[in-house]
């Protein structure tokens, strides 16, 4: 077995910048404002904090407080509080989703890089061209060059381990980060025409609302908040118990919100700016970034530098969530069979590079090759992010209230914060609100894919 002292993380600010950076990823920059334009602009936004601050402070919660009152990655923390099958299907469910999750992002990754790449060699123009994209992800040898590229960088930073590699990487990103959507963001809002998208984005319009704004801003918060993903279960195994659970949980939960917000000031405005105020220019979904954005800022004052500092910040961004589902991975991988760091970061490099090739070659010489009519890639997502996270939210939500019970977590939080400020929002949430939530989002996103329903 063995038999290695446990990282931890330095204190607060290591936890809350690394669980922020698992958060903050491509989810945040180019998911949340497509989505925030199709589902109603301001109103999305609206009901998205109030879920933020209700469904996702529950989760993370929950999660951060099982993973430090267990001092184990999610398999070793649910069976903790039982091995029959509940607590046992729980555990391996966030403990593959991570393993599934990080070869496919991987090789999103790995587009981003390429990107970036252009645009410092100054190919913005032929970036620009509606056919690079779509030419790109077909070449399977390219898409795979990068992709391996991208795996690399995460596999070097994972190898370090918790304080020296993945603290000291968030401590010197998540800044950057930060620095980088300010410049953008204000650069975005002063173009000509550009107010109007920013009254779209911020101002809430009850008019826009359905019931689609709910199910997609509860499924946008998966994405955002790194839930059910067992990631915050193994960043909370770190945790010290000194540091304040409900106080970094809400620091996550503003550092998340605000990056999110930023993305969507980011690029609505741009593209309002850009389309003369054509909303419908923001539906393209995850063309945006490689196809919209690039047009855009090919039509801008110093667009090549723009599409610098954007593709430099999506990249961070991508960085540090990849770097927390592999460092998931390692930890499940070190706790339940006894592997060192470096024999697990090997092993789930290789993972990454099989499952991820499949990704790669899903839109060029695998495209012949589909499942339930989804290239590869899509079909990780679907499987991963519509299927298994709301099963494994579900499977916590059950931990909680059934095996570990809800007062173990509440003494967790009142062992280092000495009071529970929103225990009765903790509590309504995750008996009642939290499993319907879930439930619904699995019901209508498996009907979508089999045509049941229109989101």
């Amino acid at each position: 077995m063995n038999n290695q002292k446990r990282g931890s993380f330095t204190g607060k600010l290591g936890f809350v910048l690394s669980a922020a950076g698992a958060s903050v990823g491509l989810g945040n920059i180019w998911r949340f404002p497509y989505l925030a334009a199709k589902y109603g602009g301001g109103i999305f936004l609206l009901v998205y904090i109030l879920l933020a601050l209700t469904f996702g402070y529950t989760m993370i919660i929950a999660e951060t407080a099982i993973g430090r009152a267990t001092q184990k990655s999610p398999v070793g923390a649910f069976r903790t509080y039982g091995k029959d099958f509940a607590p046992t299907f729980g555990g391996w469910i966030n403990a593959i989703i991570p393993i599934l999750i990080c070869p496919y992002y991987s090789v999103i990754g790995g587009w981003v890089c390429k990107y970036l790449f252009e645009y410092i060699r100054g190919n913005e123009s032929t970036l620009a061209q509606e056919s690079f994209f779509g030419a790109f992800i077909s070449n399977g040898f390219s898409t795979e060059l990068w992709f391996v590229v991208f795996v690399l960088m995460i596999l070097v930073v994972i190898f370090f381990g918790v304080e020296n590699g993945i603290e000291r990487v968030s401590k010197f990103m998540m800044p950057v980060l930060v620095v980088l959507a300010l410049i953008i963001t204000v650069y975005s809002v002063t173009r000509p025409g550009a107010l109007a998208g920013v009254k779209y984005f911020l101002i809430p319009n009850p008019a826009n609302f359905s019931w689609m704004t709910v199910i997609s801003a509860m499924g946008q918060m998966f994405y955002s908040l790194s839930i059910a993903m067992g990631i915050l279960i193994t960043f909370g195994s770190y945790m010290k118990k000194d540091v304040s659970i409900e106080g970094s949980t809400m620091q996550v939960e503003v550092f998340d919100t605000a990056i999110a917000i930023l993305a969507g000031m980011m690029i609505i405005p741009a593209v309002f700016s850009f389309s003369g105020g054509d909303a419908s220019a923001l539906k393209a979904g995850p063309s945006l970034m490689f196809i919209t954005m690039p047009k855009i800022f090919a039509g801008m004052d110093f667009g090549r530098i723009i599409g610098i500092l954007f593709f430099a910040l999506v990249l961070f961004a991508a960085l540090t969530s990849a770097i927390a589902l592999t460092e998931c991975a390692v930890s499940v991988f070190s706790d339940q069979f006894g592997w060192s760091r470096t024999f697990g970061t090997v092993l789930i490099g290789v993972i990454m590079l099989a499952l991820g090739t499949l990704s790669c070659l899903g839109y060029g010489p695998l495209s012949f090759i589909t499942i339930l009519g989804m290239p590869f890639l899509d079909f990780f997502d679907f499987l991963t992010n519509s299927v298994m996270m709301p099963i494994s939210a579900l499977m916590i939500c059950l931990l909680v209230t059934r095996y570990m019970g809800i007062e173990k977590v509440e003494e967790e939080v009142v062992q280092s914060d000495h009071t529970f400020r929103r225990r009765g929002v903790f509590r309504f949430m995750i008996r009642t609100l939290c499993p319907v939530f879930v439930v619904l989002i699995l019901v209508s996103s498996v009907a979508n894919v089999f045509g049941w329903i229109s989101m």
